[in-house]
This record gives C-alpha cells, sequence and structure tokens, in this order.
C-alpha cells in the first residue's frame, strides 16, 4: 500500500535528536531558540516564536488581540477545523465566506463579510498556494473599512484596523510577488504536523510582521511569556545560576516547543529550499503532466507570475462528478493499493457547526471543490516508480468509474 504522506526520518533527524537528548536539555531551550531565529532569517518575518502547535499559535495571537465574545472573525469555509475552532475557544463568532477555484478565501466574499464586529479576518493558504495578500491588504486599510471598526482593547486601538492573521499551515516556503509567507501580512502562523513539509512531529511558529507602531521584538518577549502560562523565566533561564525566582504575570498558556522538536526543524529548514521543496516540485510536476492528458481532470494551480505554492497537498478535482461518484472513485483507489485523501470537508458540513447554524447551501463554490477532489500522495520519500503508480491507479478508478 503506498501511504498518502509519512514523515521524513532520516540519519540526519536522528543524529540532531540524540545529541539533543544527550545535551540534558530536552524542552524549550537553545534550540528552540536558533530555530525561531532560522525561521526568521527564513521567512524575512520581524520576529518567530515556536509553540506546540499552529493551533495554540492561532488562538494565542487571537488572544492578544483581545478577540472575545460580541466579535467576529472571518474564516473560509474551506479549510480544517483548527481555523474555525480557535475563533470558538474565544467566545467569538465565527463567520464563514466562500472559496474561488484556487481554493483560498474570496476577498469579494470577505468585503461583503465585513461588519463593525468584526476583528480579524484569517485566510488561509490552502494546499500551500498564497492567498491574495494585496487584495486582503488593501480591503482592511480602505477608510470606510477602518471606519467600521470598533477597537476594544489596547492592542485593537493601536492598530485602528481589522488584523490579518494568515493561516499559513500549509505554505511555509510558498512565494507571493517575490516574498515568502511569513512577512505577507500581519501575522502569519505555520503548522510542523507530522504530515507537513516540514515537521517536528507537532509544533508551529508565530511570525510577526506587524507595521509600527508595534515593537515586535517586545511582541515576541510578552508572548513567550504568555505561552509558558505567564511565567516571567522559561526553564532554561531558571536553571542558571542564581535564576531559580520566577514571576507570575498573567494565567497564560501551554504552547511552548520543546528542543527535541526544534532538532528535527532544525534538521529539515536548513535543506528545505534545496532538497525538501525541489523534490516535492518534481512530484507536483510528473502529477501534472500526466494527468493534463485527460479531459475529466482539473489540474491544481501550483505556479503564477505571482504565486509560488509550497507544493504541499496535490487537488486534483474531477470534472462534472457527484461528490457520491468522487466517493467511489476513491474506494476503487484504496482498493488498488494507494492511500488518497480530501483537503478538506467544508466546516458548515461538520456536525458541531451545522448544530451552531451554519448552511452549507451558503458555499457553493467550497461544496463543489470539496465534492469532485481527491488529494493524492505527496512526500519526499516517494519514489518516481510509486509516482507513476499512482497515475496509473487513479487513471484506472476514475475511467472505471464513469463508464
Amino acid at each position: 500500500m503506498i501511504p498518502f504522506s509519512p514523515p521524513r526520518m532520516d540519519q540526519k533527524i536522528i543524529d540532531e535528536v540524540i545529541d539533543t537528548l544527550k545535551s540534558g536539555w530536552i524542552t524549550t531551550g537553545p534550540k528552540v531558540k536558533r530555530f525561531e531565529e532560522n525561521l526568521t532569517e527564513f521567512g524575512g518575518q520581524k520576529a518567530t516564536l515556536c509553540v506546540s502547535s499552529a493551533s495554540s499559535g492561532l488562538e494565542l495571537m487571537l488572544r492578544w488581540f483581545g478577540v472575545q465574545e460580541g466579535d467576529e472573525v472571518i474564516v473560509p469555509a474551506y479549510t480544517y477545523s483548527a481555523t474555525a475552532n480557535v475563533v470558538v475557544h474565544c467566545g467569538a463568532k465565527v463567520v464563514f465566506v466562500d472559496v474561488g477555484k484556487d481554493f483560498n478565501i474570496d476577498v469579494k466574499a470577505v468585503e461583503k463579510a465585513i461588519t463593525d464586529k468584526t476583528k480579524v479576518i484569517m485566510p488561509v493558504d490552502l494546499a500551500g498556494f498564497p492567498c491574495d495578500y494585496d487584495d486582503l491588504n488593501r480591503l482592511v486599510q480602505r477608510l470606510d473599512v477602518k471606519a467600521k471598526f470598533r477597537a476594544r482593547t489596547e492592542e485593537q486601538q493601536r492598530l485602528g484596523r481589522i488584523l490579518i492573521l494568515s493561516d499559513a499551515a500549509h505554505s511555509l516556503g510558498g512565494i507571493y510577488k517575490g516574498k515568502r509567507t511569513g512577512n505577507l501580512t500581519d501575522i502569519t502562523v505555520y503548522s510542523f504536523h507530522a504530515v507537513k513539509n516540514l515537521t517536528t512531529a507537532e509544533g508551529g511558529a508565530v511570525c510577526l510582521n506587524l507595521p509600527e507602531p508595534f515593537d515586535n521584538s517586545a511582541i515576541y518577549s510578552y508572548l513567550r511569556i504568555k505561552s509558558l502560562h505567564g511565567q516571567s523565566k522559561d526553564a532554561f533561564s531558571k536553571v542558571q545560576i542564581g535564576g531559580w525566582k520566577y514571576d507570575i504575570t498573567e494565567p497564560g498558556y501551554k504552547f511552548n516547543m520543546t528542543d527535541i522538536a526544534a532538532a528535527m526543524g532544525l534538521v529539515e529548514l536548513a535543506r528545505y529550499d534545496s532538497d525538501m521543496l525541489v523534490r516535492r516540485k518534481h512530484i507536483f510536476d510528473a502529477y501534472s503532466g500526466a494527468f493534463a492528458e485527460y479531459s475529466w481532470a482539473e489540474l491544481p494551480v501550483y505556479e503564477t507570475s505571482d504565486k509560488k505554492s509550497s507544493y504541499h497537498v496535490f487537488l486534483l478535482r474531477i470534472r462534472d462528478v457527484s461528490e457520491r461518484r468522487r466517493d467511489a472513485m476513491i474506494q476503487k483507489i484504496y482498493e488498488k493499493g494507494v492511500t488518497v485523501n480530501v483537503h478538506f470537508i467544508p466546516l458548515p458540513m461538520m456536525t458541531y457547526y451545522k448544530n451552531a447554524g451554519y448552511n452549507m447551501a451558503q458555499f457553493p463554490g467550497s461544496y463543489d471543490n470539496y465534492s469532485r477532489v481527491i488529494s493524492l500522495p505527496v512526500y519526499y520519500d516517494l519514489t518516481d516508480e510509486q509516482v507513476q503508480i499512482v497515475i496509473n491507479v487513479v487513471v484506472e478508478s476514475v475511467e472505471e468509474t464513469l463508464t
């Protein structure tokens, strides 16, 4: 069976993790700090905080901005549950909007959804393809949009407009108009979950790129405390000579990354551009070239003059099929020894959100994408021979189902 997305765990990663274990320091320490610095250099943002997951990073930033009951946060209907769940955790209202043919948030739909309760817009770079950040950034700067904004906290007053909090869980290494995700908007959050291009098993990072008068370095220092239960010193600082005494400045969260996780990330980031992305692009190109021959195949856009994907998920859509027929194709593909997936089931279709009153009929673009998509295996150790097997199996399964 060809798996869907196993992580790469080679000797370099093993050696770095062993080095961490032997160092005597396994929780947040020097390797986390180095990973943060390397991520800042890689992405070009102003500061980076490593956290325990992308979900924790998103929630941390919503809470930093003061999102609370009575507020609204705009989220694409087509995303993983984490994007919306963190809004619910803060007591705010999730406002879903539809997506376009590229699977990303529809900026015109965002504009229509803005009210005087809107505090944050959370675009998602689905499958690694960057959203239209110039349009989003211009939208929140428009005088008529800023006039609707009602600040309730000091941070909101300082920004004076809707915050853009990018869910870039898929798009580390993605490029928009010559800039990497990480410094395309106010705040960006990466995921390093086990199935991501760069994995630390579990983990994430908050990329700070806030405009003046914000001091991103000072915010980083504050967030480190907030992500460690409000503790004024991390464990590494406390074990230094005379460093045992600390304070609790607020009831914070346990969102920190460990040095064991950072060790894996350091190895992968060092070879990310020259190795990981090269291999993933090769697989994308192979799929795209092969399926272009079939009229039933709608290929994903992963490179344009302005955008370059991180090649995270290859989203193959089948033209003119129902959800039920697509499901039958997936079943045949599984039976022939290839694991595929669907990214994602839109959130208004999920029980919690349906029960909360959301109606999938209001998001036709999201449903159309979902009902016809099959996510194909893409991972570093997928061989060229296995890529060809995937292609052959998908073609056979689709054409058997269509006849």
